[in-house]
């Protein structure tokens, strides 16, 4: 099932663990990558997270939290390329938080801008068939495929996407007031997923909405209030090296 990111973090809590965290420790090594990650109790259960933005090629970074070292690990928000602190407030007393960052790569199909009628849908639509919002793989017409990015961006260091990777022929459907079915062309040969991203009318940049698994080309989605008028993109990606781990342990309540 897709992620919706703009779930509260209650919600990712339960229904996100990172693929990849059930790695032996034999596979577990101190990362060769340039996103050093540093960690500051700002209270007894307050943290910050800070770190440098310097790895090339980069298009986001995952903030992933566990509560051991060993997994299994939370994505706590998708940063766009810039950020380089995450606050973390209100957390459990005396408890041991790990946190590691993971930059992910790969291109972005052309934008498309979709309106919306205004109004909630009716409860004749919300209540019809609504398999168009099941994540699946549409069988098409068979197109080349090409990595989404050269090997480097999973190994040593970041690198540039490769854009004949990028997913094509995004085409919006409105379904209803709220809804809207989108599918594209996957060009990817080895993606980890894809990532629906939005550009609500009047905001600067686009932000995912949707985590997707690899080969996927047919979703819903379900739009909040703001996004009536809206640009869209979908975007073939792979993860690159995670960072260093950082712990900190929370003092007592402060409350008590």
């Amino acid at each position: 099932m897709p992620l919706r990111l703009r779930a509260t973090v209650a919600a990712a809590l339960t229904v996100l663990t990172l693929a990849g965290c059930s790695r032996s420790p034999e596979e577990r090594r101190e990362p060769d990558t340039s996103a050093r990650l540093a960690a500051t109790l700002d209270s007894p259960i307050d943290i910050t997270l800070r770190w440098k933005d310097d790895e090339p090629g980069v298009v986001g970074r995952t903030v992933e939290f566990a509560t051991e070292k060993a997994g299994p690990y939370t994505v706590l928000e998708f940063m766009p390329p810039g950020r380089t602190t995450y606050r973390h407030p209100d957390l459990m007393p005396e408890t041991p938080f790990y946190y590691r960052l993971r930059p992910y790569f790969g291109p972005a199909s052309s934008a498309v801008e979709v309106s919306l009628p205004p109004g909630e849908p009716s409860e004749k639509e919300l209540t019809d068939n609504q398999e168009w919002m099941t994540p699946r793989t549409v069988e098409g017409p068979k197109v080349p495929k090409v990595r989404t990015a050269p090997l480097t961006a999973r190994g040593v260091g970041g690198t540039n996407a490769n854009p004949a990777a990028a997913p094509t022929e995004l085409e919006p459907t409105v379904k209803h007031a709220t809804g809207i079915h989108f599918t594209w062309t996957d060009r990817a040969a080895d993606e980890d997923g894809y990532l629906l991203e939005v550009r609500q009318a009047g905001s600067e940049g686009y932000r995912p909405v949707a985590l997707l698994d690899a080969d996927i080309n047919s979703f819903g989605l379900i739009t909040l209030p703001e996004e009536k008028r809206a640009s869209y993109r979908v975007r073939a990606f792979v993860y690159g090296e995670q960072s260093n781990v950082v712990h900190l342990t929370t003092g007592s309540d402060p409350g008590n």
